[in-house]
């Protein structure tokens, strides 16, 4: 039967024309047995071979589909699998689209866009409905003349001359699905992620700037289990230490007067995540934030728990040993582990960093050639972040959230399907909400 199937599937492919069955020789055919040849009743066996299109959805349980681009009509996101009865509204959201929408402050692009969204679907009276939530966003303020000459040019390291290798046609305007506009929908979705798992578990999702260029934070100067939004708020380049702060807006500074660009890293903790997020194998909860956080505009490295530098230790230095603590919980004394262990989330704290490159478009001359293959030299124009890791704070946060809440979907239908085993296991709700709060 499975050989029948697979020959199905090859004359169901969408793209097969009459003239791809001709060049099948007779000789090709008579070695193929009866058995082989032999078509399944049920339509139901026969998988099609679609090409859907690639890229733009993330997630299994609660997934989100992004769209628009940058000098579009607008961009905006549609979500699903929220469950029912959550309250939301467009207020939430627009918190996070605040902290990640441009024009904020000299050190980020000078683009005015309110960033103002519209809930369009799958919230009624203020509570979602189950069904898809679209948010959409408008874009008011494009300058689509600005890019006249990277029509014909590719801006070095950036996607123009990829997604033309790929696609034969791009975007031009502001770089179209490449440009970190689309990243609106992942943190208007991550605005829903973050309310469902502070209700349900208490999760706490924070992120903040580390390192800008060689402005180094050193380990230690921020207290993890005591950190707070409005610390990290409380300057332009969100780093929550006021000393480091300054010195990385005076690197931005520095640059950006220059016409010239630096990178970053953004640090991201979890706190009072559920034990047991995550899967072995293929689906370790690390491997996952890793691709979501790698999924992001001009990231170029990802580190969780002790990251490199744990190469530099040895098993006995390195190893997180347990204890018992005042509750009863097994815990661990250090957590160089990062919160993950096996691809599972052991209920310790989660911290991870993601490295940023300098912003691609720059208003310097630079060499590259045009799309008809002749040397050029190019400046750059358009309004462009100096340094992307101030805006990065609210997406890294988000891709974090989804991340997190597919995961809990994942292991409240696997684990909490039944009673749980209560000498190893734990209930994954957080233990001190009242009755009212328990129910989404």
């Amino acid at each position: 039967m499975a050989s029948s199937l697979c020959t199905k599937q090859f004359l169901c492919a969408p793209h097969s024309s009459s003239s791809d069955f001709g060049s099948i020789q007779r000789s090709d055919l008579r070695k193929l047995s009866y058995s082989t040849l032999q078509f399944s009743a049920s339509r139901s066996r026969c998988k099609k071979l679609v090409i859907q299109a690639a890229g733009n959805t993330f997630g299994t349980y609660f997934r989100v589909t992004t769209f628009g681009e940058s000098h579009g009509g607008g961009v905006g996101c549609v979500i699903d699998g929220c469950p029912p009865r959550l309250p939301i509204s467009e207020a939430d959201m627009q918190v996070e689209l605040d902290r990640r929408r441009p024009g904020q402050s000299r050190i980020t692009t000078p683009r005015k866009e309110t960033d103002t969204c519209r809930i369009a679907s799958g919230v009624a009276e203020g509570m979602t409905t189950g069904s898809s939530i679209k948010v959409e966003v408008p874009n008011t303020d494009q300058r689509g003349h600005d890019y006249s000459e990277m029509s014909k040019s590719y801006r070095p390291s950036h996607a123009d001359a990829t997604y033309d290798f790929k696609y034969g046609v791009r975007s031009v305007q502001g770089g179209g699905r490449s440009s970190a506009r689309e990243t609106i929908g992942r943190v208007a979705a991550g605005a829903v992620a973050k309310k469902i798992l502070k209700l349900f578990s208490g999760t706490e999702i924070l992120a903040y700037v580390s390192q800008v260029h060689n402005v180094v934070l050193p380990e230690g100067l921020v207290d993890h289990e005591s950190l707070t939004m409005d610390q990290i708020e409380s300057n332009i380049v969100r780093c929550p230490n006021p000393e480091y702060a300054e010195k990385m807006i005076t690197a931005i500074d520095a640059v950006r007067v220059r016409g010239d660009s630096i990178g970053g890293v953004v640090t991201c903790i979890a706190r009072n995540v559920p034990r047991g997020l995550g899967s072995p194998v293929f689906d370790k909860l690390e491997a996952e934030l890793a691709k979501a956080a790698m999924s992001l505009p001009a990231t170029k490295g990802f580190e969780f728990g002790s990251g490199f530098a744990g190469t530099f230790l040895t098993g006995s230095e390195h190893n997180d040993e347990f204890f018992v603590d005042e509750h009863g919980r097994i815990r661990t004394r250090t957590n160089r582990s990062g919160g993950i262990q096996g691809g599972i989330s052991n209920g310790e704290l989660i911290n991870m960093r993601v490295a940023f490159k300098p912003t691609a478009t720059i208003s310097k001359k630079q060499h590259t050639v045009t799309r008809d293959k002749h040397d050029t030299e190019l400046i750059a124009r358009g309004r462009h972040d100096p340094c992307v890791v101030p805006r990065a704070v609210p997406m890294v946060e988000a891709m974090v959230a989804l991340v997190l809440v597919d995961q809990l979907m994942a292991q409240y239908a696997q684990c909490n399907l039944f009673p749980i085993n209560p000498a190893l296991q734990e209930p994954m709700q957080f233990p001190n909400r009242e009755p009212a709060e328990v129910s989404l």
